[in-house]
């Protein structure tokens, strides 16, 4: 009897959830924000490094949330550019190829070519952006724009912006990376300026060059970009497409220097918060995620002291290369293979929850918005 009605109290449950996703929202806006390296024990870090306590991070606040697997097509460990490719096209690929299958022989031969979520953003005619204080033709932000059978083809990466696939293409493009950029493009026989003159979208060196009312902007700086103020100016342009918007934005949060890499999720975490208040919550899905995680532990500290504790005295007598170990905190200089957090709130957050593989946050984006992947 008791039993009976636990099958039928669970089979409602069920019903409901799926009668509750199938007449959510859709999300007019969908804004990706990726820390490069941001594993779960990097966020507990940040937490405790920004703030002296646990779980004090804005991110840690949203309710929906899952572990998301991060193996790739041949390896446990993934590395930027498979971890990205999972998450922005639904298929597990191999480390060092962006945006082609597993049919890809990095390096030498050409797999499938992948439809990223911006893509179909652009097929449906939304305005689309990819932001990074790293090199806007690496891994990350790439995946989200082009194909290659190698991450470090910088040249053919980045004029593929030039020669979309679908709709006009990336419409905003925001990151470093320019003498890298600039010096691989001359080694294929162009000129990179001639091309974007070509194609009326000049790459600025700075985002004070950036001219008012430019809606298509690329910035290409030598290095430290402000994403601060980079991502206000990407939102004021994307938004003004009825129809919206994807937008993906970078930070890196490697943490081979524990202070900087705590620091720089801090400030992402940050950054998340400050554009929740600049945009329409109510049709925008905010998803955050990590492509990989890294080897930090914590592995002591007492409320009250500094995480950091013993790190400026740690590097005056160690090498740059050697694993840190300071009283709180184990760091090494490696990928590691576990589940990392994805966390996401607005129209279709209910999706991110349970274990789940990083693929699967491309379907979520995709119901999010209404759109169905074409048939592979």
């Amino acid at each position: 009897m008791h039993l009976s009605i636990r099958i039928a109290s669970s089979l409602l449950l069920c019903l409901a959830m799926l009668k509750a996703e199938g007449t959510a929202k859709r999300a007019k806006n969908i804004i990706l924000f990726l820390a490069d390296a941001g594993g779960l024990p990097t966020i507990n870090a940040a937490s405790l490094h920004g703030y002296g306590d646990a779980q004090k991070l804005y991110l840690q606040s949203w309710q929906n949330v899952a572990l998301s697997d991060t193996s790739t097509a041949s390896n446990w460990v993934t590395d930027s550019a498979a971890g990205m490719t999972a998450i922005v096209t639904g298929v597990k690929t191999h480390n060092g190829v962006i945006s082609m299958g597993p049919d890809t022989v990095r390096g030498k031969q050409d797999g499938a070519r992948l439809k990223s979520i911006l893509e179909y953003a652009e097929e449906h005619n939304l305005s689309t952006g990819v932001l990074s204080n790293v090199n806007i033709a690496d891994a990350t932000p790439a995946a989200c724009y082009s194909q290659s059978n190698d991450r470090r083809k910088f040249g053919e990466i980045f004029l593929q912006i030039f020669s979309p696939r679908f709709g006009d293409g990336v419409d905003v493009v925001m990151g470093v990376g320019r003498k890298p950029i600039y010096d691989a493009v001359a080694a294929m026989g162009k000129n990179l300026d001639e091309v974007a003159r070509s194609h009326n979208r000049p790459i600025y060196a700075t985002l004070a060059e950036v001219p008012a009312g430019n809606l298509r902007p690329i910035v290409v700086m030598d290095k430290d970009i402000s994403l601060n103020e980079a991502a206000p100016m990407a939102l004021r342009a994307l938004s003004k497409n009825r129809k919206g918007y994807f937008l993906m934005i970078e930070w890196d949060a490697h943490t081979d220097d524990p202070k900087k890499g705590l620091d720089n999720l801090v400030n992402f975490d940050k950054l998340i918060r400050a554009i929740a208040s600049m945009v329409d919550l109510k049709n925008t899905l905010f998803v955050f995620t990590a492509d990989h995680s890294f080897e930090l532990r914590s592995v002591g500290g007492k409320r009250g002291d500094p995480l950091l504790n013993g790190l400026e005295e740690w590097k005056k007598t160690h090498a740059a290369k050697e694993s840190v170990q300071i009283p709180a905190l184990r760091v090494g200089r490696s990928h590691t293979g576990e589940e990392v957090v994805a966390a996401a709130q607005g129209p279709g957050a209910g999706l991110v929850r349970g274990f789940l593989p990083n693929t699967r946050l491309f379907h979520i984006m995709m119901s999010a918005a209404g759109w169905k992947p074409d048939a592979r």
